[in-house]
């Protein structure tokens, strides 16, 4: 099946170390992403904490804690490694935040989905 790609911004959009949230098509309305630039990487993940489904910023890209360390949920105060995702403290510690993919080409941000998985047709 044939994947398809979504521009989220361009790569110098994020800076090193930090996150921005964005909003994309799904097969069942839009989805929320958190995209970061961490280390040589970025990744993305799916903006739900995996505690109750909350999003985890409750201000526009807000999503570290203050020494930069941990995605933190702002609801419940879970923390997230931005590496993989995985809660190392709070209500949800061991479940991780959903992975959802990503790339870099040209030096712009790109959110891959299958088409099933945004029920786009080509």
């Amino acid at each position: 099946m044939a994947a398809i790609s979504h521009e989220l911004c361009l790569l110098t959009d994020i800076s090193e170390g930090t996150a921005r949230g964005f909003e994309v098509p799904g097969a069942d309305g839009p989805v929320e992403l958190i995209v970061l630039r961490w280390g040589a990487e970025v990744s993305a993940f799916v903006n739900a904490c995996p505690h109750q489904g909350t999003p985890l910023n409750t201000t526009e890209d807000r999503f570290f804690t203050r020494d930069g360390r941990f995605l933190l949920c702002r609801t419940h105060g879970a923390r997230f490694r931005p590496e993989d995702g995985v809660c190392v403290s709070g209500p949800c510690v061991g479940d991780r935040l959903a992975p959802h993919a990503v790339r870099v080409k040209e030096g712009r941000v790109l959110a891959t989905f299958s088409n099933a998985t945004n029920g786009a047709s080509g």
